[in-house]
């Protein structure tokens, strides 16, 4: 018996000792995301729920870094690796931190549910942000390397538990998750859908994995035998633990049909391998063990799988033993994870477009107009599943930290981000006032020692205006920081009539009142929104507000009072500054407000969160077409997280960025590309198309006409590209062992840095079936390579190809490898503009079976 499997056995006695003194009752409430305590056994409390897409997320303060589709289009594995060691740094010591100050709740664990690996296989998905894309090897590699810098590589302890998810064959729509049935090819399945999980399970050795929402082939992903026992058990000999999504376990009888109660739901789940019910179905496992729906025996295979996990994150072992208990509170938001946003925040741009080299910027511009409803929106750089920084930097900033007094730069919205979508101001301290003294600033804060607002006031203060410090301190106000009630006083003024829209951020379970009618709400442990409501105002009359928070997050949040004024003139100043400036930089794009999970903010072009076309809104296309008509040197810079149909603008507007949500430094790294203190080095993790309309339909699960793959028509910017302010040449691709199947297949290319300046290329290898029926896909990648190449400099990559690069799925699930000839390609894009393309044939007499 080697060390590992004694260590294995360690685990598991001490985990059987722990389950052999609990009752039924007891067991079941370890196997929901808010376990209960076990005092007799000291078993703490735990909230299995925590979150860090890109960055420790819903927890306070943490450095956020570019949304993970922005962190794809750096296509650097060894980046990604760094962040994740980053991210799980913040997150062992704030964990640490929450214990010591007796917090056990909901994103202070250390089990996380991250990251997502879904294959972004349509532009609709409102969701497809928080993936790495439409490849599934760009997919896996960036998978891998998340899930092992999150993990650690101790071999005692695991640092955290990552959990790629949505397992499986999970892309949208986001209105039909709940219970649409996927139905893949089992060429799709395995050779598109599945092949990240693979890596992610077998390679980066992840400890859980999250089940999702939607049927696939007639079975609830949550109680798939296919998924939980045949694939990841038997096949892919997974020893860890299977948590489901959120709700997905109620939805196995409400809207799959597939139970006619919670209980008959909770037993199937559990016994087909779903080990942790993100929800409270589970609750009535100890009745259905006493209807004979599911054996006690069944409930402790998934107990025991549990608490094995909490003892390799050394829960229950002194702080001195475990070397991650350690790292001190010091590292969450330090200058070194800044420096690394940053980083990582220019790595993920991608220049699409430089006509006439009108990028970088020249030194001796006098005036810049920067137009856009992104200019200066800080939360449009987080994305969703996100953190909150001590600082985001909006490209107004960013460029004023460039330029400083050198250059004139002149703001103006312009537009708003779409038709229906109200641009909101924060309400500051100069805007609000205690009755009856109007003269002074500010606002009453009333606390309460319940959530129900009952009783007498126990704690009273002024605030200048609504913010994070209303839960400082916050034990010393009110007796239960899990259960408390704060009441937000006060009154505004506006100074013109119009129809407002009122609401705040940040908060996630409040009311808000104007003049006492209840004008929106909110209600969720989630991510909180922009939630608001209409309400016609007149000039200088006061209006009282007063908010009712009974937040469940606590400290995850920054607070803040919004409204949206009134603005009929913002198209016309937009014009007169476009008209004053050298150059006009647009800031355009979308908003998390637009794309995101289930979303409720209703308006035209989008549904729940997902995309009804692939254009940019109408206003935002409309006002630049006016400004484009003056004739000044335009630059357009997108903020998203999906590919965008950008048509008119790739024929009219010389430069193009697409700056994803790009984290906290994202002004300062869209800045530095403008002006060429950064050489652009991102690639596109999707293709662009020109319209909607070239798409299948988006509920329809096939990769037939999907993705650069499948895709036969032409698309507006294709998988992997991404220019530079430099030029880089590929010679003397090199193809060994062609012949020798059982053996890797070496490839090797030169390349150099043929341009003016130094930078980053992206080499991306290719293989293509060159006599290809349609089991192949048109190409595919299988290696990519990022290097940095001073000015002249040359480099010799070498990449190593398997017989299962060559394979194709074919009798069910398995995997062969036909004799044919193949096409192997290296180079900075897709097509094109590939280096040298070589053909040889693989030789063989008959197939062969990967296994």
């Amino acid at each position: 018996m080697n060390n590992q499997e004694i260590k294995v056995d360690k685990i598991e006695l001490r985990a059987k000792t722990f389950l052999a003194q609990m009752t039924l009752e007891e067991k079941v409430s370890q196997l929901v995301h808010n376990s209960k305590a076990i005092e007799k056994l000291g078993i703490p409390a735990y909230n299995w729920w925590n979150e860090c897409l890109h960055g420790v997320a819903r927890a306070g303060l943490a450095t956020v870094f570019p949304q993970a589709i922005g962190m794809a289009a750096s296509w650097n594995v060894e980046l990604m690796t760094q962040i994740a060691e980053a991210i799980s740094d913040e997150a062992r010591a704030k964990h640490h931190d929450f214990v010591r100050r007796g917090k056990r709740g909901i994103y202070q664990g250390l089990t996380y549910w991250s990251p997502n690996i879904n294959i972004f296989r349509d532009p609709r998905w409102g969701r497809g942000m928080e993936t790495y894309g439409e490849d599934p090897h760009l997919t896996a590699r960036m998978g891998v390397a998340f899930i092992k810098g999150i993990q650690g590589n101790n071999p005692e302890y695991i640092k955290l538990i990552a959990t790629p998810k949505h397992f499986a064959v999970h892309s949208g729509p986001e209105y039909s998750r709940h219970y649409f049935d996927a139905e893949p090819t089992e060429r799709d399945l395995w050779e598109t859908y599945l092949p990240a999980f693979d890596a992610c399970i077998n390679e980066a050795e992840a400890y859980s994995i999250m089940g999702a929402y939607n049927r696939l082939r007639g079975e609830a992903c949550c109680a798939s035998d296919l998924l939980l026992n045949k694939i990841l058990r038997d096949k892919w000999n997974f020893k860890g633990f299977v948590v489901s999504d959120c709700g997905a376990i109620a939805d196995i009888y409400q809207t799959h049909k597939l139970t006619k109660t919670p209980a008959e739901a909770a037993a199937l789940a559990v016994k087909t391998g779903t080990d942790l019910c993100c929800g409270h179905e589970y609750c009535d496992l100890v009745d259905a063990v006493m209807m004979g729906m599911i054996t006690e025996a069944e409930i402790d295979t998934a107990v025991l799988r549990l608490m094995k996990a909490k003892i390799k994150l050394g829960m229950f072992d002194e702080n001195e033993k475990v070397p991650y208990a350690s790292i001190p509170m010091s590292v969450v938001d330090c200058d070194k994870h800044k420096l690394l946003a940053l980083q990582s925040a220019r790595e993920s741009i991608v220049l699409l477009k430089n006509e006439n080299k009108l990028l970088p910027l020249r030194s001796d511009l006098k005036t810049i107009a920067v137009i856009g409803p992104n200019a200066d929106a800080p939360e449009c750089n987080l994305g969703n599943y996100h953190g909150m920084p001590s600082h985001s930097v909006s490209l107004i900033e960013g460029l004023k930290n460039k330029l400083g007094e050198n250059v004139k730069i002149i703001h103006e919205r312009g537009c708003e981000l779409a038709e229906g979508l109200p641009f909101f101001e924060v309400i500051t301290a100069e805007q609000v006032f205690m009755y009856p003294c109007l003269t002074k600033n500010g606002l009453r804060a009333d606390y309460y020692n319940n959530n129900r607002f009952e009783g007498n006031i126990v704690y009273s203060e002024r605030i200048s205006t609504l913010n994070h410090r209303i839960f400082e301190n916050l034990s010393q106000k009110v007796e239960n920081i899990s259960n408390f009630g704060i009441e937000i006083t006060g009154y505004i003024q506006p100074t013109g009539s119009g129809r407002y829209a009122i609401g705040t951020g940040g908060l996630t379970d409040y009311q808000l009142f104007v003049d006492n009618e209840l004008v929106s709400e909110f209600h969720t442990i989630w991510e909180p929104e922009k939630v608001y409501g209409w309400k016609e105002l007149k000039a200088h009359k006061s209006y009282k507000i007063s908010i009712r928070i009974a937040d469940l997050t606590s400290e995850a949040h920054v607070q803040k009072l919004i409204w949206a004024i009134p603005d009929k003139g913002r198209e016309d100043r937009a014009l007169k500054a476009a008209m004053q400036a050298d150059v006009v930089v647009f800031a355009m794009g979308l908003s998390p407000q637009l794309e995101g999970e289930e979303m409720p903010v209703i308006v035209e072009g989008f549904k729940q969160g997902d995309r009804l076309t692939t254009d940019l809104p109408q206003l935002q296309t409309q006002l630049m077409k006016k400004i484009v008509a003056l004739g000044k040197p335009s630059i357009l810079v997108l903020f998203n997280g999906c590919a965008l149909s950008i048509n008119w603008e790739k024929e009219n507007i010389p430069a193009i960025l697409e700056a994803w949500y790009g984290g906290q430094a994202a002004g300062d790294a869209v800045a530095d590309v403008l002006f060429g203190d950064y050489n652009p080095s991102g690639r596109l993790p999707v293709t662009f198309y020109k319209s909607v309309d070239d798409l299948p339909a988006f509920e329809d699960y096939s990769m037939k006409g999907r993705t650069y793959r499948y895709f036969e028509g032409e698309a507006l910017f294709e998988f992997g590209y991404g220019l530079s302010y430099t030029n880089f040449a590929y010679s003397n691709l090199k193809i060994l062992n062609t012949t020798a199947i059982d053996n890797c297949v070496d490839v090797s290319v030169q390349v150099q840095n043929t341009g003016t300046m130094a930078g980053h290329e992206v080499a991306q290898l290719y293989i293509r079936r060159v006599d290809a029926d349609e089991k192949y896909p048109i190409r595919s990648l299988k290696a990519i390579r990022k290097i940095f190449l001073e000015l002249g400099e040359s480099n010799t990559l070498s990449f190593k190809l398997n017989s299962t690069d060559f394979s194709v799925i074919k009798n069910g699930s398995e995997r062969i490898m036909e004799k044919g000839e193949f096409e192997i390609s290296v180079g900075g894009h897709q097509t094109n503009t590939m280096s040298q393309k070589v053909l040889f044939n693989i030789y063989q007499t008959s197939c062969m079976l990967i296994k």
